[in-house]
């Protein structure tokens, strides 16, 4: 029967369980994958309101027939508004703590809940804004055809989605990003007493090295530090001896 030795099967279990720590790793997604696709996302998202988004006509005295054409932003004003939140919130995660990357995440969810939701509002429901369009075009709200939708808002409804899931993906994969970069945190430093703590410190460096003498002489016209003294009364000698 062929044995194992007990170093091998301790580098087996190590190769194993360091395989196994780096599995979980991979569904995470990286602090710079999630700026970049709320990014583009953001950007999708206003690219798709600006186009024509449903199509009608309507009459006047004049012209019995009058094409009536309404963009995704007139249509439904919030896509573009969440669309701005989520591009402006976009590169936060990066400039924030851990909790700050997740209220900024927060914010980037519900504004694609915002997009989705106005774009599926036209889609459910597309008379009210033709209308509304029809009677700034010819001053009455009556319809001489029908509502003809485009692709568009099915296309922000979409990028509203995944707004959302970018942004929830994010959100578990946050705590792998580490600490935000050392340029963008307050150094905070503790004021040094009046005698001066690195005048101290100097003083205490060059005493450990100098002769006896030289460490408990002060210069003239100064007040003697308190730890030179305290050195020298250490060593058995009077500070005031000058």
């Amino acid at each position: 029967m062929t044995g194992v030795s007990p170093g091998a099967a301790g580098a087996a279990r190590g190769t194993g369980s360091a395989a196994a720590a780096r599995a979980p790793r991979s569904w995470r997604l990286a602090r710079r994958s999630a700026i970049l696709l709320l990014l583009v996302l953001g950007g999708g998202a206003l690219a798709a309101a600006a186009p024509t988004w449903l199509r009608t006509s309507g009459a006047t005295p004049l012209d019995p027939d009058v094409l009536v054409q309404v963009t995704g932003t007139s249509a439904a004003p919030g896509v573009g508004a969440g669309a701005l939140v989520v591009v402006a919130s976009a590169l936060a995660p990066g400039l924030v703590g851990r909790i700050g990357r997740w209220l900024v995440l927060l914010v980037s969810a519900a504004s694609g809940v915002v997009v989705a939701a106005s774009a599926a509002a036209i889609l459910r429901d597309p008379t009210q804004a033709a209308r509304t369009a029809v009677a700034e075009a010819t001053g009455v709200t009556d319809m001489t055809s029908g509502i003809v939708l485009t692709p568009w808002p099915y296309v922000a409804c979409a990028v509203g989605v995944l707004v959302v899931l970018v942004a929830l993906w994010a959100a578990v994969s946050s705590p792998s990003w580490g600490r935000v970069s050392a340029r963008h945190e307050i150094v905070r430093t503790e004021a040094s007493p009046s005698s001066g703590t690195g005048r101290a410190d100097a003083s205490s460096t060059a005493s450990a090295d100098a002769p006896a003498g030289d460490a408990a002489a002060a210069p003239e016209g100064e007040e003697p530090d308190e730890q030179e003294t305290w050195d020298s009364l250490t060593r058995g000698e009077d500070p005031t001896d000058r």
